[in-house]
């Protein structure tokens, strides 16, 4: 298993068209072999005094914080995916994008162990 982390901004009066995209990009992203897609807005969480999912992304009024993952069977079907996804015309961005790009944080990694699955 492989898993992916994204910490997106979604930009003030976005969370619909985030949605959406978020929406087109998981069926995509399980016809490439994603096992499981979960998109999390935040919600009634406090600020942090020094440090939190908003200062991360340098988060603008506003805006809305997704932490998100996506759960890949392994590694080589995630890269996979990625060099196949980065071919195909429906990923172009586009300028209106209804989250900040530049701001988004995303990594992946290979859990050391698993409670609870085969």
């Amino acid at each position: 298993m492989y898993i992916q982390g994204f910490l997106v901004p979604v930009l003030s009066g976005k969370k619909d068209a985030y949605l959406a995209m978020a929406k087109d990009a998981g069926e995509m992203f399980q016809r490439y072999g994603a096992i499981e897609i979960v998109e999390a807005f935040e919600e009634d969480i406090p600020e942090g005094k020094h440090t939190d999912f908003r200062k991360a992304v340098k988060a603008e009024d506003g805006e809305h914080i997704v932490f998100s993952w996506v759960i890949w069977p392994d590694r080589a079907t995630c890269d996979a995916a990625a060099r196949a996804m980065e071919e195909n015309e429906e990923m172009e961005p586009s300028e209106d994008m209804p989250f900040a790009g530049p701001r988004l944080i995303y990594g992946g990694f290979t859990p050391i162990y698993t409670l609870g699955r085969d």
